[in-house]
């Protein structure tokens, strides 16, 4: 069912660009990483390691989707009490504060294994504020949009993984063509870390001008927001069901085919048919 109504229509619009917008910042700044694999472990770990720098740090890539499910839960329940939009900023200062910090952490030449340790770290916070920052804009767009209408406007949600792998991708090849392979990969790769304080920027000022979903604000201010939110959730067996369900017989499966597609594929070529 669409609504007639211009200012309803412009409302969710503007809802749907600012949780876009932020969220396609944050898979930006997840999937940087993945993309600058290859020379990261260089920087990470001595130059003798050979193929186990790239391994070790695909781990440290991989880290980031373990804790992922646990940012979920924390951050959902934490929407659930306080409210999205106060989540919402929460989770773009963490992602970007810890992109940002990845960017300047010291090599191993200079600092040693505490340099793996460190970048291990903070995409452990990576990986929590992206748990809580996707399923939180795809919340906040639900309960914006008119019913029938809901599964429509949320799907832009799901677009921004795509443009943020395209964002990061742009992002470095820009760099590397102004700063040329070899200072790229001594020091430029950095920029592209660093770049992405300035876009958490633009976001925070976009969202701290956006409004508690409406739903949100109802059921507050009737006194009905959820003790437990984790608890009501999964104590249900239908809830549980459905997650399950979710988890083994959807997203796991597209997580394999986008992650193998997207990054194991690059992998390959850079490191195997030396492209």
């Amino acid at each position: 069912m669409r609504s007639d109504n211009p200012n309803v229509t412009q409302s969710i619009t503007q809802v749907i660009a600012a949780s876009s917008l932020g969220t396609l910042i944050e898979w930006y700044d997840f999937y940087i990483f993945g993309s600058l694999a290859v020379i990261i472990g260089q920087q990470l770990f001595p130059s003798d390691a050979g193929a186990s720098a790239l391994i070790n740090t695909l781990a440290i890539f991989a880290a980031g989707f373990i804790v992922r499910p646990f940012g979920a839960l924390v951050f959902g329940r934490l929407g659930d009490l306080i409210g999205r939009k106060y989540t919402f900023l929460l989770t773009l200062v963490l992602m970007g504060g810890s992109t940002f910090l990845i960017g300047l952490i010291p090599s191993y030449s200079s600092i040693g294994y505490a340099a793996p340790i460190l970048v291990l770290i903070l995409r452990l916070v990576q990986g929590l504020a992206l748990g809580g920052e996707y399923g939180g804009a795809a919340t906040y767009v639900a309960e914006h949009a008119p019913v029938g209408r809901r599964g429509f406007f949320t799907s832009w949600i799901q677009t921004t993984a795509t443009l943020g792998l395209f964002l990061s991708l742009g992002v470095i090849v820009l760099t590397k063509n102004l700063l040329g392979a070899k200072a790229f990969a001594d020091w430029g790769w950095r920029i592209p870390f660093l770049v992405s304080i300035l876009l958490v920027g633009v976001s925070i000022y976009i969202r701290m001008k956006m409004h508690e979903s409406p739903v949100f604000t109802k059921l507050k201010a009737e006194g009905k927001v959820s003790s437990n939110p984790l608890k009501e959730s999964f104590q249900k067996k239908a809830n549980f069901k459905m997650v399950l369900l979710a988890l083994f017989g959807a997203t796991m499966g597209q997580g394999v085919v986008w992650y193998t597609g997207q990054f194991y594929a690059q992998s390959f070529l850079e490191n195997t048919c030396k492209l």
